[in-house]
């Protein structure tokens, strides 16, 4: 079941220049642009091409071979992402909507990539714990707008020095800069946390970030070098986390 997603209007810059970034530059083509085109007609919230043409021109600048992602979807950011990074890349790739899983699993079958593809399961709060490893080149995370404060500590963990984290959908139709009390009530703790989010990791020492105005807002986060981001973990994986040690 897809639900509907009002931020997929809210365009955070002119329309016109919206549209023209969607239709200008250059297009998919093959199985991965019918998949785009379906996900279009059907109101699937993919990211859209202005963010599509971005990853073309940065994947292969970056050549990322370890990457993963938070909220698969159907699929079709995994699949892109592999078509523009490192030849030898590995997407490890997390979804819990099992509607989604098997269209997921049905378009990576379809593009020849199953050998390519670690598909989990589950709640990314509780997966993204198991990914041992401190030597991902690039997260994507694509969810819950009001888990990324709550994701972020264990994304920064896996990323190795100098590997990149792009968050998308972090300007909410430009509603971020609004007012708590303007904000509908339904929306208020996604705008709370994702205030909360950018507060800390626009300026942190750690990182170098900036926010792209493409899609509904593009963060791209540098891991630097190390830091301590505990204090961002829900308090019962810290108490979990206490217990282990």
């Amino acid at each position: 079941m897809i639900k509907r997603n009002e931020m997929m209007d809210m365009p955070v810059i002119d329309e016109a220049v919206r549209d023209f970034l969607r239709t200008s530059q250059k297009q998919l083509t093959g199985r991965l642009k019918d998949i785009q085109t379906e996900a279009n007609e059907k109101r699937v919230p993919v990211i859209p091409h202005e963010t599509v043409a971005f990853f073309n021109w940065f994947l292969p600048i970056l050549q990322p071979k370890i990457i993963v992602e938070v909220g698969t979807a159907i699929g079709f950011s995994g699949a892109l992402m592999l078509e523009a990074s490192h030849p030898e890349a590995h997407v490890t790739t997390i979804e819990r909507n099992p509607d989604m899983m098997i269209k997921a699993k049905q378009h990576f079958k379809e593009l020849d990539i199953e050998d390519k593809v670690t598909l989990l399961e589950g709640q990314a709060g509780d997966l993204l714990r198991t990914i041992e490893t401190d030597t991902v080149d690039f997260v994507f995370m694509d969810s819950a707008k009001a888990k990324y404060y709550d994701f972020f500590p264990e994304c920064f963990r896996m990323l190795k020095v100098g590997g990149v984290l792009a968050v998308d959908d972090v300007l909410q139709g430009g509603t971020i800069l609004e007012e708590d009390k303007d904000i509908p009530r339904r929306r208020r703790k996604i705008h709370r946390k994702l205030n909360d989010f950018l507060s800390v990791v626009l300026d942190h020492p750690a990182l170098d970030a900036t926010i792209i105005p493409v899609g509904d807002g593009l963060l791209m986060i540098t891991k630097r070098k190390d830091a301590d981001f505990d204090f961002m973990l829900p308090e019962a994986t810290i108490e979990e986390t206490d217990q282990k040690e």
